[in-house]
């Protein structure tokens, strides 16, 4: 499959980028944030794994895997659900469901969502509280684990949000640092997310792998965001997302936006006209540099349909999904309204643009991950 080859190119140019720099996969701060969690995992009443929706396999965290299963309670928490396919989703929470594994979708921006996830939380601490019910003193810790960038401090805020009880809490809110670049949490922090019993949530620190994943996961973190734009170059990385893309259906909900050649004639010739004559040149310069407008996203959705609906390919040949990528970005290079001065810098500006739209879920929902097996 061309668009796995893709995979494989990224997660080996990121480890050869490694070996030659010499740099180690994991900093002085991880390793100490790693140690720090490994003393007191066990000290939690129950632990929240963290993991990112489109890459329920690719993210998890390692760490888990050193304490067997009756250590504690744990919930997998499929974050960023919201960027990924409702019906593929549902599948993974029945294989772990099938594996004895307590799993949930959960968007950390959606409050009823937050609410769903409270009351499964709280539903765990009470079998854990068991003859204790009665202990109005009775208190569970819970402790959130993941990797970098699946959404751990946001669903701490998210949680305590939702879970403060008393008004007097209300006005001494604290939050966790919340940052879309990944590794941004430093130390353990607790928060109030529930009274009767009390619970308290402990954001911790991202922790990666102490030994570096093989490349096809290594090239999934760094696509979704797991892993910073520094090993593989930007236009690398959007070719991969662009191969995906190529390979799924997704385009086809995008065929009621492909206009005729004279609409969008008459549309640029009006555009040009308008701003041209010094009218809403705010507006203008939106256009010019802000690729998050709806439509810009439309033009970049069109563009994206047209290119494989018109490719007469084959897709499986590496060869063609080649020659199809670069003339998606030769059309996406007007889509983004991107300058063609430099050839270089405009395809790194292409694929800054489209990565954001990916990963921001304007371009569609994925599952990177395939099941194991056939969920009967």
């Amino acid at each position: 499959m061309a668009a796995r080859h893709w995979g494989r190119r990224i997660g080996t140019a990121a480890k050869e980028e490694l070996r030659s720099k010499k740099e180690s996969w994991r900093d002085s701060l991880m390793d100490a944030a790693y140690a720090a969690i490994a003393q007191r995992i066990l000290l939690a009443d129950m632990v929240v794994e963290v993991r990112d929706a489109r890459i329920p396999l690719s993210s998890q965290c390692q760490i888990l895997a050193n304490y067997p299963p009756s250590s504690f309670k744990q919930i997998i928490a499929l974050n960023k659900m919201d960027l990924a396919p409702a019906s593929p989703l549902k599948e993974w929470m029945e294989y772990f469901r099938e594996r004895n594994c307590i799993s949930c979708g959960v968007n950390a921006h959606n409050k009823d969502n937050i609410k769903q996830l409270l009351s499964l939380i709280q539903r765990q601490v009470s079998e854990l509280r068991g003859a204790n019910q009665c202990d109005n003193n009775y208190t569970a810790t819970v402790m959130l684990v993941g990797i970098s960038n699946v959404g751990k401090s946001a669903l701490t805020n998210a949680l305590h949000q939702v879970g403060r009880i008393s008004a007097s809490e209300k006005g001494k809110l604290k939050h966790a640092t919340v940052s879309p670049e990944p590794g941004e949490t430093k130390d353990i922090r607790s928060f109030k997310i529930g009274s009767h019993p009390n619970i308290y949530v402990l954001d911790t620190p991202a922790i990666m792998s102490p030994k570096v994943p093989n490349v096809d996961v290594l090239s999934k973190l760094i696509l979704t965001g797991a892993i910073g734009d520094c090993l593989v170059r930007r236009k690398e990385v959007a070719q991969y997302f662009l191969a995906i893309h190529n390979s799924s259906e997704q385009y086809k909900k995008w065929e009621k936006l492909s206009i005729k050649d004279n609409d969008r004639l008459f549309h640029n010739d009006t555009t040009e006209r308008l701003t041209s004559s010094g009218l809403n040149r705010k507006q203008k310069n939106q256009i010019l540099t802000d690729h998050t407008q709806d439509c810009i996203v439309r033009d970049v959705r069109r563009t994206l349909f047209e290119t494989i609906s018109s490719f007469e390919g084959d897709l499986r040949r590496e060869d063609d999904m080649e020659a199809l990528i670069a003339r998606q970005f030769t059309a996406l290079q007007e889509a983004f309204r991107v300058s063609i001065e430099c050839e270089e810098d405009a395809h790194d500006k292409i694929a800054g643009k489209l990565l954001n739209l990916f990963r921001t879920g304007r371009l569609g929902h994925y599952i990177l991950d395939h099941l194991p097996r056939n969920v009967q």
